[in-house]
């Protein structure tokens, strides 16, 4: 019995010992489970997920009592929630590795979004686009290099040193058919721009026809309907490249002259009419010595007539205004000499002295400065 008791006493202290592991590794994770929140979130509506643009759409109606407490706090919580279940929602997609990174392939968008510009147009497609759509003819894609059978090397398809480049040919044979006089080389140049200008030609098609314009014609460039004054263009044109620039060219019946074409300044012959020459001479040798300048009557004599006009409506303003001036002064009334339009007492051209009422005056009764009344005064 002596020798149990000590093992129940270790018994004993061995189970007190793990009940306060146990209780210290559930404080641990109390503690850490309050600093990192578990991945499983739980909310009454489910929220509409759209992975292929990162959103997530919360219906849930908010806690009023927990947004008044701390507004910051409660908002983040949500945010944090809703941002796990996106997460949650992305890790259940299929992944890859790209170069040490996991990788997602998101699924197309369920949300429509709106455009900050307008979804652009769909190119217009050329004629040989059209054509080769419905032959089912299929683009190929030809290689840079291309193999020299003179230099018996890989070389360039284009540009610098490229392969079979017919510029650098010293002799060209001459056809069976063809002329032996003609210039090989300058027919194959003639024929390398008539080849690029077509193709400038159906860029320009290709392009009016995708803005719904018209191509500039220039000369004899076809176009799809040409109108009358076209055709006259190119038809003068056609003549005056000859060598004499047309002056030899015969006219067709009926023709007439194309409009807005330009004209040809004409210029005095070298020698011709001496004359004519010898009165031009003359009349530009008086025309430098005569220091008066020519009169034009029709010019001083409207001038003239302009300077009358403006006198005559400035006399207008001035009897306008004095007859203004007049009607704003009050009435005057009669007697005590004051101004006035007549009267006596005041300066006048005729009067007569005479007694009565009224201030000292220069003059009697007449037109004057002064107001009707009798006065003491000498008349001029």
């Amino acid at each position: 019995m002596v020798a149990l008791f000590p093992l129940k006493s270790v018994i004993i202290i061995i189970i007190i010992i793990m009940a306060t592991v146990e209780d210290v590794l559930e404080s641990v994770t109390q503690s850490q489970a309050s600093k990192y929140k578990t991945i499983e979130v739980q909310k009454d509506i489910e929220p509409q997920l759209d992975l292929g643009n990162l959103l997530t759409v919360d219906q849930n109606p908010l806690d009023l009592k927990k947004l008044r407490g701390d507004k910051e706090a409660y908002l983040k919580s949500q945010a944090r929630d809703n941002t796990q279940l996106l997460f949650n929602a992305i890790w259940k997609l299929p992944t890859e590795r790209v170069e040490e990174a996991i990788c997602v392939k998101l699924p197309e968008t369920t949300t429509v979004l709106p455009r900050e510009k307008p979804i652009p147009k769909a190119k217009l497609q050329t004629k040989w686009e059209q054509y080769a759509l419905l032959k089912g003819i299929q683009k190929r894609k030809k290689g840079r290099m291309v193999w020299d059978e003179e230099a018996k090397d890989w070389r360039p398809r284009w540009g610098y040193k490229r392969a079979n480049d017919e510029t650098k040919d010293w002799v060209i044979e001459v056809p069976g058919n063809a002329d032996p006089n003609e210039d090989q080389f300058e027919k194959r140049m003639k024929a390398k721009k008539e080849r690029v200008a077509k193709n400038e030609l159906q860029r320009l098609r290709n392009i009016a026809r995708g803005t719904k314009s018209k191509v500039p014609g220039v000369g004899l460039t076809p176009t799809e309907k040409p109108s009358k004054e076209e055709v006259g263009l190119a038809l003068h044109l056609a003549k005056k490249s000859t060598a004499s620039l047309g002056k030899f060219t015969e006219k067709l019946p009926k023709e007439k002259e194309a409009k807005h074409v330009g004209k040809k300044r004409k210029f005095e012959p070298a020698i011709g009419d001496f004359k004519k020459e010898k009165e031009q001479q003359l009349n530009i040798i008086n025309v430098m010595e005569n220091k008066k300048p020519k009169m034009d009557i029709t010019k001083a004599v409207n001038r003239v007539m302009t300077e009358v006009d403006q006198e005559a409506s400035s006399d207008d303003r001035r009897k306008r205004a004095g007859k203004v001036k007049n009607r704003r002064g009050p009435p005057r009334k009669k007697g005590s000499g004051g101004f006035g339009k007549k009267g006596s007492g005041g300066f006048g051209k005729k009067g007569k002295a005479g007694k009565g009422k009224g201030a000292k005056g220069m003059g009697g009764k007449g037109k004057g400065m002064g107001g009707k009344g009798k006065g003491k005064g000498k008349g001029r």
